[in-house]
């Protein structure tokens, strides 16, 4: 069975984003510390990265590594909406969990208006693509879907946001992960894979 696996940025105190969904306060070192760190997880993760941006960091004809679906909440895409991209990860089914979306904003994006469990549920049933599903964010998604979630990856940062979406808005439950793997960068940034218990 296919896993959905949370890959995500996140912040010293938990943090995705800041209260106005802001995320370019993240801090990777200096900048050549910088750009080793986002050319090793754009190798790692060629998927993850945004097809507009792709060209410009050599991976126009990369083959997905890891994944072959996205889901994101309305968090998550409105920064490419607001950019004007309707389609954020073309290279990739994409599916948007949001109630106030027109069902018609790209015909390359389904709109999931309830329900994200079940949809995770469905997707992770599918066979033979050998690829799994990224759970792109946001907070209050990744709460809800936190009984799918199978592994996590976290690019945690060496900064405090203060205030912001948490990486899970949900109602509590513990929920134990094993980690399976950890690197930690020069510029204070640290890579975990965690997998759940």
């Amino acid at each position: 069975m296919r896993k959905l696996v949370y890959y995500v940025a996140v912040t010293l105190d938990g943090r995705i984003a800041g209260p106005g969904g802001e995320y370019d306060f993240y801090f990777a070192g200096d900048e050549r510390q910088s750009a080793a760190y986002s050319a090793w997880t754009n190798t790692l993760f060629p998927d993850t990265v945004p097809t507009a941006h792709r060209a410009a960091v050599g991976l126009t004809d990369t083959p997905n590594r890891h994944f072959d679906t996205v889901v994101m909440g309305l968090g998550a895409y409105r920064p490419a909406l607001d950019a004007g991209i309707t389609s954020p990860y073309a290279h990739l089914r994409q599916y948007v969990v949001s109630s106030t979306l027109k069902s018609d904003i790209d015909p390359a994006v389904t709109i999931v208006p309830r329900d994200p469990l079940a949809l995770v549920r469905e997707l992770k049933r599918e066979e033979g693509t050998g690829l799994n599903v990224w759970l792109c964010g946001g907070g209050k998604l990744a709460g809800a879907l936190l009984p799918e979630v199978d592994e996590l990856v976290i690019k945690n940062y060496p900064v405090v946001a203060g205030a912001g979406v948490p990486a899970f808005d949900g109602a509590f439950d513990p929920t134990v992960f094993d980690v399976a793997e950890r690197t930690a960068f020069p510029g204070g940034v640290t890579l975990t894979h965690l997998t759940r218990r």
